[in-house]
């Protein structure tokens, strides 16, 4: 399986927190799925960052790089492709972060590790 991980579950994984469920745990740490995060989520995190709103014990840019490889996480880059999706998405969500993962989903056919009930409203594969 394919997963992409939500901004949320990607810093819960890196910090084991209880808040991850049983089930995206063990999807997770199954060595046969492929992990991807998003370059969308690496600017959710910067930003967030910036502004004072989300605390991390190294820079982000240093901390991304190595959780990812500690993990065994691979970076998603955007691509033009995925963005073509965008205004065929219905409105339920209206944070642009998100709605960018469910294109990545989309055109990559990946599954999201999301509690965000809003994600799954979309026709795109969730777990969590």
């Amino acid at each position: 399986m394919k997963l992409l991980l939500d901004t949320c579950t990607f810093l819960w994984i890196v910090i084991d927190d209880k808040a991850l469920s049983s089930e995206s745990r063990n999807l997770f740490s199954d060595p046969t799925n492929e992990v991807f995060l998003s370059a969308i989520s690496a600017w959710e995190i910067m930003l967030k960052y910036s502004l004072g709103k989300l605390p991390l014990p190294t820079p982000p840019e240093q901390f991304l790089s190595t959780q990812r490889s500690r993990h065994n996480i691979e970076a998603l880059p955007l691509r033009e492709e995925a963005t073509i999706h965008l205004p065929k998405l219905p409105a339920f969500h209206k944070d642009p972060f998100d709605r960018m993962l469910i294109c990545q989903a989309i055109q990559h056919e990946l599954t999201i590790l999301t509690p965000d009930p809003l994600i799954t409203q979309y026709a795109v594969r969730t777990v969590w």
